[in-house]
């Protein structure tokens, strides 16, 4: 796992994966017994817990986002690893193709081109006089981030937004990127999908909020946790589905024959009580778009 343990959003997808794995008729304690290993947005705690596991000889392992995919491949190229909220695997060289990965790698991806434009469209519904977009990630939790900034960049002289990409490494770099914005005029925000805004998403939050900015955010957990806006992959649907892959490889299947798959179900989440507090006052068009509205 690419986060910290006591994420509660996360382990809510543990353990819906758990139970789906239960539904197929495995059971935990029983025929089936879990290693977990937890890197906190740290990629070097990530490669050395990667180790570890590969060391223990398991039947199979599942990797959660891009830096524990990555370390694991330098690890090993027999043991079976099934990936989910992975960016563009076939970009990365994690896999040969989609249709037949051809390795020891096999799962699901969440980049969808259009991204970027929805983002966008988002903010510019909420800040009609937005003109900057800043983009914010880890290049090294995030290696991925040329996708979306490109997404982003395409999109964006139809909305009559510039983009522009922070490299963040550090909370001092957080709070530095994120003043800088609120000292701006007709500044928004886009906190892309990685592991390290993932871990730090409290920071990010709070100081969002201190400077009472427009921020778009991936995942349904930073609107449950405060954010204005998210729009992303449903990631506990992607948990659920990632055991029916555990299932079939360990019954025999081989990741190589098994094709990546995308997201099925995107989730649009806005959190009323934080527009109040911004200031912010929600179209209502956008309102009964969304798939929930935290109030």
């Amino acid at each position: 796992m690419a986060v910290a343990e006591g994420d509660p959003d996360v382990q809510q997808g543990l353990a819906a994966f758990r139970q789906s794995l239960a539904n197929l008729g495995w059971r935990e304690g029983g025929d089936l017994k879990f290693e977990y290993r937890w890197g906190a947005g740290d990629t070097d705690r990530i490669r050395r817990y990667a180790k570890e596991l590969v060391e223990l000889s398991p039947d199979l392992i599942v990797a959660h986002s891009t830096p524990p995919v990555v370390a694991l491949l330098r690890e090993t190229h027999s043991i079976p690893i099934v990936f989910l909220t992975v960016t563009d695997p076939l970009g990365q060289g994690l896999v040969k193709s989609l249709a037949r990965p051809g390795g020891n790698v096999t799962g699901f991806s969440v980049f969808m081109i259009s991204l970027g434009a929805k983002w966008l469209e988002l903010l510019k519904e909420v800040a009609p006089n937005m003109t900057r977009a800043t983009i914010i990630f880890n290049p090294q939790t995030a290696p991925y981030y040329p996708l979306y900034l490109d997404s982003i960049k395409q999109a964006a002289p139809s909305f009559s937004v510039e983009p522009v990409a922070v490299q963040i490494h550090s909370e001092s770099d957080i709070e530095r990127a994120i003043s800088t914005v609120g000292s701006e005029r007709n500044g928004g925000l886009i906190i892309l999908p990685d592991s390290f805004n993932i871990v730090h998403r409290r920071k990010i939050i709070d100081l969002v909020a201190r400077y009472r900015l427009p921020a778009v955010y991936y995942f349904r957990y930073f609107a449950t946790d405060g954010g204005l806006i998210s729009y992303g992959p449903d990631e506990i649907d992607l948990f659920r589905r990632t055991a029916a892959y555990v299932d079939r490889i360990l019954k025999g299947d081989k990741p190589a024959e098994l094709p990546v798959q995308q997201p099925s179900r995107f989730e649009l989440v806005v959190n009323l009580k934080t527009a109040k507090a911004l200031g912010i006052a929600m179209p209502r068009p956008l309102l009964l778009r969304a798939d929930e509205v935290i109030e």
